[in-house]
């Protein structure tokens, strides 16, 4: 068990970590490490789906009735202490500084940009504050993830910006849960607005570079890659990596070869980096967490121990400048699974160190996530491969 607290006298941040088998304890060590404050408002639930996630969430209410909480499963959980695997990590913000208001939207893949508007819709619930974020917790496996993004945006506009991240599982690809007070959801958006007396930052890198010449994505489908340059897709993807001959038939080498060698496409305003979570080799096609439009220009992407840890600094950077000269509360990161791939054991507890120290020793929470979200400007916001940060003055 392990925990970490920061308040000044309106609003308090505190994280608890338990790698505890048993999910009632594990959870009460977990919360009870995080509530270290009165008048405790959220809990972000965060945990791997080793643990029977009704009971811990049964476990969470008893410790902390009647507090708002709001989580999902995980492909690995960050603390301050550092990253980890099969553990639950809890964090509680508190006090009358921060007013909370969250809802779900269940059955996300009916209407993907419906259930971002129907989560989005709790902003109109929380107090008028001169600081608000709206946090978004989804599943990454139900489609379209940028659709979702859209919806939220319609309700919120482009005042109120937008940070999560997609549910894992563990990297098994086949099912992820969202939480909802004691609920226990797949295919669910969950959101969680928030409102401060003090400054919230965003910021947002990936640290990936393209590699090689640009290719045409001549046939797709929302999320779905069929043709590259006229050829099928996956036929493209294998040679221009030179793929090795295990990751051309098998689906979980697949996905951890796909983990490090993502395709990025080319905007007006930034690049983005799509995440392929699986291969149809029958097909020949590509799966992405997110929409590849047809007509796309793209690339594929690479990164390397030292492009990918400069991107955490920016993030950081980046997420406290917009705090001005107040110092952070806490910091949460939503960190690609991919990049986890690139830096290894060593590098990822690395990474949580530079967030830890840029944050002055601020508590730090998250989880290793199958998308991530951040909308500061723009209809834009959904991310892969990408880490983004949450600072709260």
């Amino acid at each position: 068990m392990s925990g970490r607290v920061s308040s000044d006298q309106s609003r308090w941040i505190g994280v608890g970590r338990s790698a505890d088998p048993d999910p009632a304890q594990a959870a009460r060590e977990a919360a009870g490490a995080a509530l270290q404050g009165p008048d405790a408002r959220l809990l972000l639930v965060f945990c791997s789906t080793a643990y029977d996630a009704a009971a811990l969430l049964e476990a969470v209410a008893a410790v902390a009735p009647g507090v708002a909480v709001v989580g999902c499963s995980t492909a690995g959980e960050i603390a301050t202490s550092g990253p980890a695997e099969s553990s639950v990590v809890i964090t509680a913000l508190g006090g009358p500084g921060f007013s909370i208001a969250t809802a779900v939207a269940r059955d996300a893949p009916a209407d993907l940009r419906q259930a971002g508007a129907e989560a989005a819709a709790c902003i109109s619930s929380i107090e008028e504050r001169e600081h608000r974020a709206l946090l978004l917790l989804t599943d990454g496996l139900a489609g379209d993830q940028t659709l979702i993004v859209r919806g939220a945006y319609s309700v919120v506009g482009a005042q109120v910006p937008l940070v999560g991240g997609c549910a894992g599982d563990d990297l098994r690809m086949s099912r992820t849960h969202q939480f909802h007070g004691r609920e226990v959801l797949s295919g669910a958006v969950v959101a969680a607005a928030i409102g401060s007396d003090a400054p919230l930052g965003i910021g947002v890198r990936h640290g990936w570079r393209r590699v090689g010449d640009p290719m045409l994505i001549t046939r797709s489908a929302q999320n779905r890659v069929h043709e590259i340059e006229g050829r099928p897709a996956l036929d493209v993807y294998f040679e221009r990596l030179a793929a090795p001959a295990e990751v051309r038939t098998d689906s979980a080498a697949f996905v951890r070869f796909a983990q490090v060698h993502p395709l990025g496409l080319a905007s007006r305003s930034e690049e983005h980096v799509r995440f392929i979570g699986d291969a149809d080799f029958e097909q020949r096609t590509l799966g992405c967490i997110a929409e590849v439009p047809q007509g796309a220009l793209a690339w594929l992407m690479e990164g390397d121990y030292s492009s990918v840890l400069e991107a955490t600094d920016a993030a950081c950077q980046d997420a406290l400048e917009a705090l001005g000269a107040a110092p952070p509360l806490g910091l949460l990161a939503f960190d690609c699974i991919a990049r986890r791939g690139v830096l290894g054991d060593e590098g990822i507890r690395d990474e949580v160190q530079r967030v830890v120290a840029r944050g002055g020793g601020a508590p730090v929470a998250g989880f290793y996530t199958y998308g991530e979200i951040a909308r500061t400007r723009g209809i834009n916001g959904f991310h892969n491969q990408t880490l983004v940060v949450l600072a709260l003055a």
